[in-house]
């Protein structure tokens, strides 16, 4: 029995990071860097458009919130847009909820 032991310790002593430690910091590096191209830069690029959109809004822009709603700028707040989504109906929404500025005209053919 014993010397099933010493065979074990021996087998296990030899194992030590050597190269292989190097290589698994290389890989990890890699898919760091691919997550971060892949994954974070494009969400960081949606939000910039998202906020410069945001910025730029005015009234008589033609908008669509994250609920679908089709609307034309009556009003615009620091943090609150009312629309105009038909002839004398007006809700507030968050000026956050924009999703999407649509072109002139938009909402006539809707």
């Amino acid at each position: 029995m014993s010397l099933l032991v010493s065979d074990a310790y021996a087998q296990s002593a030899g194992g030590g990071l050597g190269g292989g430690g190097m290589g698994q910091i290389v890989i990890l590096v890699v898919f760091v860097g691919v997550f971060y191209f892949l994954l974070i830069r494009p969400q960081q690029k949606r939000m910039k458009e998202q906020q410069a959109m945001l910025s730029r809004l005015a009234s008589g822009d033609e908008v669509v919130t994250t609920g679908g709603i089709l609307g034309r700028i009556i009003e615009v707040n620091d943090t609150f847009v009312t629309l105009e989504i038909a002839d004398g109906v007006r809700i507030k929404v968050q000026k956050a909820q924009i999703t999407q500025l649509m072109p002139k005209g938009t909402l006539k053919s809707a």
